[in-house]
This record gives C-alpha cells, sequence and structure tokens, in this order.
C-alpha cells in the first residue's frame, strides 16, 4: 500500500529540469553542379533548368580556345553560379573537324553523369592527343582519303588514342565501336552543328546567355556578363 501511495505522490509532483527544445532544422543546401541532363537540342546542362540566367556554350572539343576556357572558367563558373542553382550551363557541339567528331561521340557516349568530367580530361590531354594526329603517318593519310565517313571516325579514334581515355569513364572498347559507329548520334552531332551555323554561330568557343549570342570568349569577359545578367 504505501509503495503505491508514494508512486500516486511522484506522479502529482511536478516534473523538474529544463524542457527539451525542438533542435532546428537546418535545410540542405542542394549542389546543383551534381545535376546534368541530356537537353532536347542534344546538349548537356549542368545546373538548376529553372535558373534565373541559362548560358549555353557551342564549343569543340579540339579547339585549343575552348580548352583554355575550359582552363580557366569552368571551376569558378561551376563553383560560384552554376552550384548556387543561380546560372545553368549547357554545353552543345560545334564541330569544327574530323576528329572532333570521333571524341564528342565517344564523350557523349559517357552519359550525363560523366560528359563534363570527360570532356575536363579530354581538353587536359587534348596537346597530346591531336599531336599523334599531326604525326600520322603519309600511309594512314591516304588511307583515311579512301574510307567512308564512318571509318574515318573510328580510325581517327584509334589513331588519337581516343579509346583509352573514353574507358576511364567506363566506355569500354566495345561500347566506344558502337558509338563511333552509330548514325543517330552522328546526326545529333551534324544537327547541332547545323542549328548553331542557322543562329549566326560560326567560332568556338561562342556563348549565348539567355539565347542572346555574347561577344565574350573568356571567362574574363564571359563573368561580368554573367552578373549583369543576374542583377548584379
Amino acid at each position: 500500500m504505501r509503495i503505491a501511495i508514494c508512486l500516486a505522490a511522484a506522479l502529482l509532483l511536478p516534473a523538474t529540469g529544463v524542457a527539451a527544445r525542438p533542435v532546428a532544422k537546418t535545410a540542405a543546401v542542394r549542389d546543383w553542379s551534381r545535376t546534368v541532363a541530356l537537353t532536347p537540342e542534344g546538349g548537356f546542362r549542368m545546373g538548376n533548368p529553372d535558373a534565373k540566367v541559362k548560358l549555353i556554350e557551342y564549343g569543340s572539343l579540339a579547339c585549343p580556345h575552348c580548352r583554355h576556357f575550359e582552363e580557366t572558367g569552368f571551376a569558378p563558373l561551376a563553383q560560384k553560379y552554376v552550384r548556387t542553382g543561380r546560372v545553368s550551363y549547357e554545353f552543345r557541339n560545334l564541330l569544327i573537324n574530323g576528329p572532333d567528331i570521333s571524341i564528342s561521340l565517344l564523350a557523349r557516349c559517357s552519359g550525363p553523369a560523366n560528359f563534363f568530367a570527360m570532356s575536363k580530361y579530354v581538353y587536359d590531354a587534348q596537346p597530346q592527343w591531336q599531336k599523334k594526329l599531326e604525326d600520322m603517318s603519309d600511309a594512314d593519310k591516304a588511307a583515311l582519303g579512301n574510307m567512308t565517313t564512318q571509318q574515318q571516325i573510328v580510325r581517327y579514334a584509334e589513331i588519337a588514342g581516343m579509346g583509352p581515355m573514353a574507358a576511364r569513364f567506363g566506355v569500354g572498347a566495345g561500347k566506344a565501336k558502337q558509338c563511333l559507329t552509330d548514325p543517330a548520334g552522328l546526326q545529333k552531332l551534324l544537327d547541332m552543328t547545323k542549328a548553331a551555323e542557322s543562329a549566326g554561330v560560326n567560332h568556338t568557343p561562342t556563348f549565348l546567355i539567355d539565347g542572346k549570342v555574347n561577344d565574350a570568349a573568356t571567362w574574363d569577359e564571359l563573368e561580368p556578363e554573367l552578373k549583369k545578367a543576374l542583377g548584379g
């Protein structure tokens, strides 16, 4: 009986101590630079599809000026503007030569998740793989002249050593051959190039901000234009 009375009395006593306060949850900040999608136009878009400013680059993986932009502008663009969701960045191919077709088909073959990482690797190695093409033998040059377009695409990749580059990003030999000989993949590249030319784009890199061609060709020139489009 005494135990029951004590328990009853204890239940009537006021609670002691400080009540625990609910812990406020901090909303996770999304890193939009991790979001990459293939667009209906055939480009690869990194970032928030509803970003205030939409940046498009018509570029070439075989272009040294595009390589310079990759080396100087890609990181600050992704980290300062794309990651936060304020700017989306889409890369569309504008073909400049035969080897460009080969390397572009392989980079696209790596898929959205790997496209920008492979593009960076391709740009970094650009002097080396282009040197292999420049140093090709007269016999190789003569043989290329007698090949079909599809055969040339495959042969450029072989001479330049593009296969091992693609393999680093999940594109094995079988998949690489399939992508290099895919008529639909080639047509998509040709369509993008034609669309660029129809819009008056005739050099790489060319940047469009919210659909309008911009004169900027380097990161130092482009960043102020992005800030202006964002409203300062």
